[in-house]
């Protein structure tokens, strides 16, 4: 019985390997560099000898074979003749297909297709004479074929060859001092095929693929690169301990949250951590490549599946046309930039008040092809001479307000604040829209102006009732909309960021409530249904997006300490602070006075508010408002926001 060679005699011998074939790929080349030179053509004359003797020896060999090496006499003469004409006509042929251009030792399918092409076509002329002229003309049939497959078989033998060795030379061992860890790629699909190549092809950079992981019955058991597939998932399991795997790394750029999550949950059991490819979107963009793994993010798990978009549809209402973004260096701001530009607008007008967002911004967007097309401009949007300046000069045609104040706890300390930008600086880019004809014109509202607690979330419901208000005013052509969601992740001010600061920092993660709930959603898939929203609407509605289901706060904080690393409560604290003012235990999907209405798309409802829940038609309200904020006195101001919004109940100190 044969006793299993240990793991360390294995990588003994692997290394040993590896030098004797680095030694000898490097006496090749320095056989070639002293005897030949590095020029170009004594490089190229070496090529030709090369093939010469390969093409030479098939087309010899493929008369033995024909006739079992006992060729007849008169074969043997017709060798002799068509010897040089057939080698020198393949050797053009090669020439043709750019086999003497390529880099010997990086062989590829592009390579081997031009080898196949070449030959071919020589074979071809050799049948094309033996029908056309006579028989004796060319070789027997059975000697073309034969000579195709054995000249293909030396030419390309020859060239992998030459790939195996640099393949091995290059690879060498783990570098000193770094850590090869043990991995198993979950997918065996053709980004896992990609990355098991690039770590076999590269074995400096620490990782080292073991096995594939795949639930597709008809992938489980074979092989890739020589690493068998298994299967089902669960299957890791009972090899992990065996072969002393390291981590999981998910290749499958297009896997759902609930997928990666019962992966992660798999990594937990077996005590490995979990990485994760990089998009489908980065990998076809080239921004990054196959092997630059991350971690698994809380994005990963509370994310949802990619949503299907009217892209002709949107293409068609932003294409050419001049489209204004306010907060353009904000979350949502920001990603409804790139996603406008993207669909080729006339111009792409950005209003931000912060310098720096903008700037930022502004610098992404100008590496784009279409970056010529955007027009960053400083502006406060409560400032009625600037705002009415730009509305004039630049005449846009559809209009998207993200621009807000949105951290409630400061929102309660500051409450006229959030009533001049939010409500009043909405209020005035209404009719400033309406005046100078914009066509669409959509408001960024939130979940919180549902049965507001917060002055922010009042503040936005008193929004929707001024573009609402708007949308009635006699000769007004503007279509108005506003579009409610909830939290977005890693968007600024939110509570993943805030995690992922306090972790770094040791802990504590705080968390306000236990109970607390929230809805999640990514800010593409946001933004990608706000510009579906703008194609739909009508004018005079509110509409909500699908939010999926709402998310426990403190099990996201568990989550995201145990996907750093560490275990909740005992490397680092999870601390219950208590409801900040203005806060919800959970957020509502709308009023109770509002019908709900499904739409052409499936994640985007709509909403329609009674008369009653309008409010006022005429600026008069929104004036003694203003009145009320001047004075900065929370209470007059808190008690008039209640006056105009029955179901707002607000914080008391």
């Amino acid at each position: 019985m044969a006793v299993p060679l240990p793991n360390s005699g294995r990588v003994a011998i692997a290394a040993l390997l590896h030098e004797r074939a680095d030694r000898l790929y490097r006496s090749l080349l320095g056989w070639v560099d002293r005897h030949i030179g590095r020029h170009r053509y004594s490089r190229l004359g070496v090529l030709v000898v090369v093939y010469t003797i390969e093409l030479v020896t098939a087309f010899w060999l493929a008369y033995e074979l024909r006739w079992d090496f006992s060729v007849p006499p008169e074969f043997v003469l017709q060798r002799l003749e068509l010897l040089a004409v057939v080698v020198l006509c393949k050797l053009v042929l090669l020439q043709s297909f750019g086999q003497f251009r390529s880099m010997l030792s990086y062989f590829g399918l592009a390579d081997f297709s031009g080898v196949v092409l070449a030959m071919l076509s020589a074979s071809a002329m050799m049948l094309g004479l033996w029908w056309v002229v006579s028989p004796g003309a060319s070789p027997p049939r059975g000697v073309v074929l034969m000579d195709f497959v054995l000249s293909v078989a030396l030419l390309s033998a020859f060239r992998l060859f030459l790939r195996v060795l640099r393949s091995w030379s290059t690879t060498g061992q783990v570098r000193p001092g770094l850590d090869e860890r043990r991995i198993a790629i979950v997918g065996a699909g053709d980004v896992g095929e990609a990355l098991a190549k690039e770590l076999l092809g590269r074995r400096g950079s620490g990782l080292r693929p073991l096995f594939f992981l795949d639930d597709a019955p008809d992938k489980i058991g074979r092989s890739i690169h020589g690493l068998t597939v298994h299967g089902p998932l669960a299957k890791v399991l009972e090899i992990a301990a065996d072969v002393g795997l390291h981590e999981l790394v998910v290749a499958m750029p297009s896997a759902g949250p609930k997928y990666i999550r019962e992966i992660v949950e798999l990594g937990r059991k077996i005590g490995v951590t979990t990485q994760i490819v990089p998009s489908a979107t980065q990998l076809a963009s080239g921004e990054v490549k196959v092997d630059r793994t991350r971690p698994v993010a809380i994005e990963d798990l509370l994310g949802r599946d990619q949503v299907a978009l009217d892209s002709a549809g949107i293409g068609a209402l932003l294409h050419d046309r001049v489209v204004l973004v306010t907060g353009a260096g904000g979350s949502i701001g920001s990603e409804l930039c790139r996603q406008i530009l993207a669909r080729e607008p006339r111009q792409l007008v950005m209003i931000e008040q912060t310098e720096i967002a903008l700037f930022e911004i502004e610098n992404e967007l100008l590496a784009t092809p279409a970056g010529r097309r955007i027009l960053p401009l400083i502006a406060d949007i409560t400032d009625p001479h600037s705002m009415r300046a730009i509305f004039e000069r630049h005449r846009p045609a559809i209009v998207f307000h993200a621009a807000a104040h949105k951290h409630v706890p400061l929102m309660e300390r500051q409450p006229c604040e959030a009533i001049k930008n939010n409500t009043l600086g909405t209020a005035l880019l209404t009719r400033l829209a309406s005046e100078h004809g914009v066509d669409r014109f959509v408001f960024i509202s939130t979940d919180k102006a549902i049965n507001p607690t917060s002055v922010m979330g009042c503040s936005k419901r008193l929004a929707e009732k001024a573009l609402l208000a708007r949308s009635r005013v006699a000769g007004n052509s503007t279509r108005f909309l506003a579009v409610r969601f909830g939290n977005v992740l890693g968007s600024s001010g939110s509570v993943i960021p805030t995690f992922r600061r306090q972790i770094a920092q040791g802990g504590p993660v705080t968390v306000t409530h236990r109970e607390m709930t929230r809805y999640f959603m990514t800010i593409p898939e946001a933004v990608g249904l706000v510009l579906q929203t703008a194609t739909i609407g009508v004018g005079g509605e509110i509409f909500i997006l699908d939010m999926g289901k709402p998310v426990k706060i403190l099990d996201m904080a568990r989550q995201m300490i145990e996907l750093s690393g560490f275990k909740p409560d005992v490397d680092i604290e999870v601390r219950v602070t208590g409801l900040r003012p203005g806060e919800k235990l959970y957020e509502e999907l709308r009023h109770t006075d509002e019908t709900h209405e499904p739409t052409e798309h499936p994640r985007i409802y709509r909403l329609k508010a009674i008369p009653s829940a309008v409010g006022e038609q005429d600026d008069g309200w929104l004036a003694a408002l203003r009145v009320v904020a001047e004075t900065g006195k929370t209470p007059e101001i808190k008690a008039a926001m209640k006056r105009l919004v029955p179901e707002y109940t607000p914080y008391e100190e």
